[in-house]
């Protein structure tokens, strides 16, 4: 893409757009330009028509990899390119279904932690379950962000770029301080020993893949599950909506409100009215008779 790719790249940070999502709107317009084997400023509405059907048809991705794609390349064209026409006339699909999200029990993430042998990858999952920070943040995390007299981790690269604090519990500020023994990091908390600067996410994505197959789990898991078990797991144990949802970072209340339908204990908790009927307001009397 040659200088649209420099421009377009220029437009993102002026934008203030995250590091993470610069790649990816980078790498779509890429898959676009390969796609038709054109630059997109050759491209019409009718060939961006053709990559996204191409997205849903043949690679079936879901519905928050193609709102993804298709915010790239509005960018691109809307911003970078300044084209008169928008890519908002093409059909945008429905959302599907919402599915719960992937929790693991209490028993599960201790077998998760449990398979893991190398101190870096167990701190760091550690933190993400002892914290509910996304895996992003994690890596930016810094040695300076640990705050052991007010038991708080300062969260600097937040989704959005609303930095917020979350809770540092006794047993994870050991753990770590047993890792920074062992590993003397000395900016980014989970830095390599050659490289001080933030780590990839996608290291311990693959890291967690592995360490979810030594431990034997049969959900499918990413490392976000475990910032859905530390939101559900606390609400499991009481902790007010409002405290989770500020923990977590979101923005609205809606986005955790989720988490209390996989809350097991508070399903439990709820008593059904069929159980407050009269005993004489049932249907089916009792009789040892089969039919």
């Amino acid at each position: 893409m040659g200088w649209l790719r420099d421009r377009m790249s220029e437009d993102l940070i002026l934008r203030n757009y995250s590091p993470a999502t610069r790649r990816n709107y980078l790498l779509y317009a890429k898959q676009l330009a390969k796609f038709h084997n054109r630059s997109p400023q050759d491209l019409d509405s009718e060939d961006v028509r053709r990559f996204l059907l191409y997205q849903i048809q043949e690679r079936k991705i879901g519905y928050n990899a193609y709102r993804q794609i298709y915010a790239s390349l509005k960018f691109l064209y809307s911003v970078t390119l300044k084209r008169d026409w928008s890519i908002a006339r093409i059909p945008f699909p429905r959302l599907r279904e919402k599915r719960l999200p992937v929790v693991l029990d209490l028993e599960e993430v201790a077998r998760l932690l449990g398979a893991i042998r190398v101190p870096r990858f167990f701190a760091f999952f550690a933190t993400l379950y002892a914290t509910g920070m996304r895996i992003n943040e994690a890596c930016h995390l810094q040695i300076s962000d640990i705050d052991a007299k007010r038991m708080l981790l300062r969260v600097r690269a937040a989704k959005g770029g609303c930095e917020r604090q979350t809770l540092l519990s006794p047993a994870l500020l050991q753990e770590l301080r047993n890792y920074w023994l062992l590993q003397k990091p000395k900016t980014w908390l989970f830095a390599t020993r050659r490289q001080d600067k933030p780590p990839a996410p996608d290291t311990f994505r693959r890291a967690f893949a592995q360490i979810c197959r030594d431990a034997s789990l049969n959900k499918r898991c990413t490392p976000h599950v475990l910032r859905h078990c530390f939101a559900t797991h606390l609400l499991d144990v009481g902790t007010d909506l409002i405290v989770v949802q500020a923990l977590l970072g979101h923005n609205s209340i809606r986005s955790t409100c989720r988490y209390t339908h996989v809350s097991v204990k508070r399903i439990r908790q709820v008593q059904s009215p069929f159980d407050l009927l009269p005993k004489q307001a049932y249907f089916l009397p009792v009789s040892t008779n089969r039919e």
